[in-house]
């Protein structure tokens, strides 16, 4: 693979290819319309009823011009939160975890420093405190390759804020924390448990940790956007009194620059092989669609959660509480709703409205399911251009508004 892309002379994105099944022509139009004048390459799955009934893709790969194909694979971003919550649900399903269980029951080493009482729930909704590394762990991209060091830390901390009274997203530590307790309990990674209980028996391209031979399939991804310096964002934070020596800010600022690093860093092979599950899941649309078209009934024969189980699995956790001091306050702005490892409609990430459970990726990755409409969709992306606080990725609306036409649902 290679390094950052050079995008100043990406050719304008061609027509979509593909196929829409009867009936859900103006999904794909709506998909080829969101992708004019975009540079990069996507795809767009959407599956109804158990049934994939739409499948396109377009663009090229911004290093060499390949072409984008159904078949070709794209990090995913934090599309792979919701891939890693759906293990954890079947485990739970199983009887195997109790998500209300303290999370040291299965992981003794977390019983510290007031960590007793977390639970397992705590870590999928985003309540537990553990939102960031501490700043003095200096958590670069060779840490985040090595899951013994990123969970020793993670069990030696202190949480940021007391446990289960406030909500921040944990953008990488998620994976960590939300995997070392599968590991612990089935013996194997994350990754491995993805491959054998939910990749193999629906078949699908989808890995948390990518095989070598599948390497040669991965498009690079890229981004337009500037970081804003460190100047810059501590202007910003002066504005709402805010200081970065507090340590759930300093932290929380050190995230940003090793997600910052671990973006352009998953262009090389090492990056996508090893497991960094909050964030470089490898995949393509029409895979993940067909994931959460098994969410909410069957999909050739598999169902992989129960009704009551995806029942559970997304009823709202955070709905009543706060960010934690000193980020509220700042505006509400594109404020994220969060069930137990499933992000929810929001202003910024509408899905197809109330009911709809699933993921939203860095730069616009997207996969979710709306059970009571019997729907599954997924859409993929190499350019990384999706501002959350903007609203809705401008490319999402089309096809969105066709789907929601399609399906009888009033405009978002």
């Amino acid at each position: 693979m290679h390094g950052p892309a050079d995008t100043s002379r990406t050719p304008r994105t061609p027509r979509a290819d593909g196929w829409a099944a009867p009936g859900f022509e103006a999904v794909r139009d709506g998909f080829e319309a969101g992708q004019r004048d975009d540079p990069g390459a996507a795809q767009l799955a959407v599956y109804q009823d158990g049934k994939q009934v739409v499948d396109v893709w377009a663009g090229a790969d911004v290093i060499g011009g390949r072409p984008v194909d159904a078949g070709s694979l794209s990090v995913v971003m934090s599309v792979t939160k919701g891939v890693v919550a759906t293990c954890a649900h079947l485990l739970a399903q199983r009887g195997l975890l109790d998500l209300e269980a303290p999370v040291a029951a299965y992981w003794p080493e977390f019983a510290r420093n007031g960590k007793e009482d977390v639970t397992v729930g705590d870590l999928l909704a985003h309540r537990s405190g553990l939102s960031a590394f501490p700043p003095e762990a200096r958590i670069g991209l060779p840490q985040l390759l090595d899951w013994d060091h990123c969970t020793r830390v993670l069990a030696a901390m202190a949480p940021l804020w007391r446990p289960g009274t406030a909500c921040h997203y944990h953008a990488l530590t998620y994976g960590y924390l939300v995997g070392e307790v599968i590991r612990r309990i089935t013996g194997h990674s994350v990754g491995a448990m993805l491959a054998t209980e939910l990749s193999a028996p629906l078949a699908l391209d989808l890995w948390i940790g990518l095989p070598a031979a599948e390497e040669p399939r991965v498009l690079a991804q890229f981004t337009r956007e500037t970081r804003p310096t460190a100047r810059q964002v501590d202007e910003e934070l002066a504005r709402f009194g805010i200081d970065r020596s507090d340590p759930l800010v300093g932290g929380t600022l050190a995230t940003m620059a090793s997600v910052a690093e671990a973006t352009e860093a998953f262009n090389s092979p090492a990056a996508i092989a090893a497991e960094i599950p909050a964030a470089n899941g490898v995949g393509n649309a029409r895979s993940l669609a067909r994931l959460h078209a098994a969410l909410i009934g069957p999909v050739d024969g598999t169902r992989l959660l129960t009704a009551d189980t995806v029942e559970h699995a997304t009823a709202p956790r955070t709905d009543h509480l706060p960010p934690p001091s000193p980020f509220d306050r700042l505006p509400a702005g594109s404020r994220s709703r969060h069930a137990l490892g499933y992000e929810l409609p929001a202003s910024h990430l509408p899905m197809l409205g109330t009911g709809s459970f699933g993921h939203a990726g860095a730069g616009g990755r997207l996969a979710f399911a709306q059970p009571r409409t019997g729907t599954a969709v997924a859409y993929t992306c190499t350019n990384l251009a999706w501002n959350p606080a903007a609203g809705p990725d401008p490319r999402w609306v089309p096809w969105t508004a066709a789907l929601r036409d399609r399906l009888g649902m009033p405009a978002a």
